[in-house]
């Protein structure tokens, strides 16, 4: 017996906050990390005043913010399909393709080809070891989506191309998921498909690493069991109406859950979740609590967190620039001595300098190239439309995927 899967009712919003939050929330925890690592690695005393619960609290939640990217990932790419294809099995392939390189080549392809210049003229913390292939290597894992494995086996690259791991691995997704669709779109096998890959995900983090600490944490599985959940939550949204009780109660359950991981995060890394890799399986439960009750109430975001909801809107931006601004403000803070008094003002500095590039960058490169690549390759702007721009006859959540 096969089961379809109808586009969700039509919704009155053009963004969704709940969405938008956790990725606010996700790239804020990344940004936090990053800048944490930097300040680590140096001379500063920095870790001398601060407690070791606070710095693991910074640290940790970078991987923790990347696995909530994934759920959300999950989410959009299934409900956005859902709304111009449903049922699933009617996916079109050419569009898809166009849909998502339009989206992601050209700040990826901007991106290489800053940091193959910088490597060329030497620039510190851009240059790849020759130990490790150089360049060429680099490249080849950044367009073939295979950072994560070429790090796995060669070691870390420099922070600016390690971030690209997350970006693999969801790229992987990206060319599976439409064909699985076709496939299996209209088929309960597709959902037993996505229940598998939620299975295997603590085994990919723990067993199947053998060790190695690198592909713990950046192995495929990982990441496709966050993307799984996404993608579930997207089917059963679309088919289920929930009370406003059952709402409340998961909304709230969801919402304690991701809040709980992100406040100690340590713990889960040490005890029988993280040594079991179950804690990203929580956090991915959780944030995809977050996203039903959000997305069914039409919640909308008040306005103290306006600025986590603008970071989040420009996520895909914010992520694949912010290294840059960290080195730059972080050379600048040691310039100046490297004083704790001044790290509070270097945290606030760089998270918001990094917002702001982000959104000039979306607003007046990658947007405008999405929009010019899909109306010139795609079939109409009403099948391509921006997930920014949403259709006439919008029938589901228009937040951006990436």
């Amino acid at each position: 017996m096969s089961a379809s899967f109808p586009a969700i009712p039509a919704r009155s919003w053009n963004r969704l906050d709940g969405v938008d939050l956790l990725r606010g929330l996700a790239i804020f925890f990344v940004l936090m990390s990053h800048i944490t690592i930097r300040l680590l690695g140096t001379d500063v005393s920095y870790s001398r005043y601060l407690p070791n619960l606070l710095i693991h609290f910074l640290v940790s939640n970078g991987q923790l913010g990347v696995q909530m990217f994934f759920v959300v990932s999950g989410f959009l790419i299934t409900s956005i399909s859902l709304r111009r294809w449903s049922p699933l099995s009617r996916i079109r392939l050419r569009d898809f393709y166009i849909l998502r390189f339009a989206r992601i080549a050209p700040l990826l392809l901007a991106l290489l080809a800053i940091l193959s210049a910088f490597h060329f003229v030497k620039i510190e913390n851009f240059v790849v070891d020759e130990k490790i292939g150089g360049l060429p290597r680099a490249l080849s894992a950044a367009l073939t989506f295979q950072v994560n494995v070429f790090e796995a086996r060669h070691g870390y690259l420099p922070a600016n191309w390690d971030i690209l791991w997350s970006l693999s691995v969801e790229e992987m997704f990206y060319l599976f998921f439409p064909l699985v669709a076709l496939l299996l779109g209209r088929s309960k096998c597709f959902i037993a498909l996505l229940l598998t890959f939620v299975a295997l995900g603590p085994f990919g983090r723990t067993v199947w690493a053998h060790g190695n600490e690198i592909w713990e944490e950046y192995c495929y599985l990982g990441g496709m069991e966050g993307i799984a959940f996404g993608c579930l939550t997207a089917l059963f949204v679309s088919r289920i109406q929930f009370s406003r009780a059952a709402i409340r109660a998961l909304g709230f359950i969801g919402a304690t859950v991701v809040s709980c991981n992100l406040v100690f995060p340590w713990p889960d890394y040490t005890n029988w979740l993280g040594r079991s890799g179950l804690n990203m399986t929580v956090l991915g439960i959780a944030t995809a609590l977050v996203i039903v009750a959000t997305t069914q109430t039409q919640w909308r975001s008040p306005r103290l967190l306006t600025p986590l909801l603008r970071i989040g809107q420009y996520s895909y931006e914010v992520y694949l620039t912010h290294m840059f601004v960290v080195w730059g403000f972080f050379a600048l803070f040691l310039k100046a001595g490297g004083s704790m008094r001044l790290a509070p003002a270097f945290f606030l500095i760089t998270i918001f300098v990094a917002g702001v590039l982000g959104f000039l960058i979306s607003r007046f490169y990658s947007e405008p190239l999405n929009r010019k690549l899909r109306n010139r390759f795609g079939d109409a702007s009403s099948t391509l439309c921006s997930a920014l721009e949403p259709a006439s006859t919008s029938t589901l959540p228009t937040a951006d995927p990436s």
